[in-house]
């Protein structure tokens, strides 16, 4: 392992946070026994003094609403900071599951949620959707533990976060529209929009680049096949060299008007490939996560 390697596992820091029910206490468990020092609801005013000085092992910092001193924006704050800070490897793990998920979890253990302790669990579930939404959008790992159990869920935070396993490189794919910016934080962006476009297509519309039929659309361009061998052979070029490098994280953007057909079909298309030549790959499509989250809020929800 080289010197930049080394640094990087000594000064690795995680923090796990995502909506209560979820499965952060879960995961925090599992990177104690991983051998990373786990700490739990540690109020965020205090993370910047915890950390004062270089790490003797890799740190886990669960974060939630219950936290003495949690707000949005502090966290934000808090995630900024430790990005920049020098020989600091930061990783934000967001555990996540569907409000159907959460509401069987809390009618199982009966437990209410400390969002809404007077009131059905959906009310306090819905308003920390909304409250988490842009952590969610910062999450470097998003692991929805929707049909997990906490057995699965322990074997899922071991895949990524092994320290046996911290040597190989973790790779993010990132969907999302050029109207609505750039996603921070990607390593290569790719341009799809010279395929052909499934929007002027009225029975494809509606759908996304998920559906079989948006992504033969895509596929059907003569164009498609060779722009897809041209990247996955450029990415498999390059990921060995930022391995030997040791980069822990690689993050790789395709982009396209709205970020719902084409980049997702193409997003989809590359992670296969990858996954195919044993890579650690992981997708994000931020154009359908945004679509995802539109749901009822408050009354709307509770009616519904």
């Amino acid at each position: 392992m080289n010197e930049r390697a080394a640094t990087e596992t000594v000064n690795r820091l995680v923090l796990v946070t995502g909506p209560s029910g979820a499965g952060r206490t879960t995961a925090i468990v599992a990177l104690e026994d991983l051998g990373y020092e786990a700490i739990n609801n540690l109020p965020l005013s205090l993370v910047p003094r915890l950390i004062d000085g270089p790490l003797t092992r890799p740190m886990a910092l669960g974060i939630d609403v219950r936290n003495r001193d949690f707000s949005v924006a502090a966290l934000i704050e808090l995630i900024d900071w430790l990005t920049r800070e020098p020989g600091l490897l930061l990783e934000v793990l967001y555990l996540d599951a569907t409000p159907e998920a959460l509401i069987r979890r809390y009618s199982e253990t009966r437990r209410r949620h400390p969002l809404a302790p007077q009131a059905q669990p959906l009310s306090g579930i819905v308003q920390e959707f909304d409250m988490l939404a842009p952590i969610r959008m910062r999450a470097d790992v998003l692991i929805d533990s929707s049909t997990m159990s906490p057995h699965d869920l322990r074997a899922e935070v071991g895949r990524w976060f092994d320290m046996g396993q911290i040597s190989r490189l973790a790779i993010s794919l990132h969907s999302f529209s050029y109207k609505r910016g750039v996603p921070r934080g990607l390593d290569m962006m790719f341009d799809c929009r010279f395929l052909a476009n499934p929007h002027w297509v009225e029975a494809l519309r509606p759908l996304t680049g998920l559906d079989p039929a948006v992504a033969a659309h895509v596929q059907g361009d003569a164009r498609y096949q060779p722009f897809i061998q041209k990247v996955c052979d450029l990415l498999l070029f390059q990921l060995p060299a930022h391995l030997d490098e040791g980069k822990a994280h690689l993050a790789v953007g395709f982009g396209c008007t709205g970020g719902q057909h084409r980049s997702v079909a193409v997003t989809e298309a590359v992670a296969k490939a990858l996954a195919q030549a044993n890579w650690q790959v992981s997708k994000r499509h931020r154009e359908l996560e945004r679509r995802a989250q539109a749901m009822p809020t408050g009354k709307e929800a509770e009616g519904a």
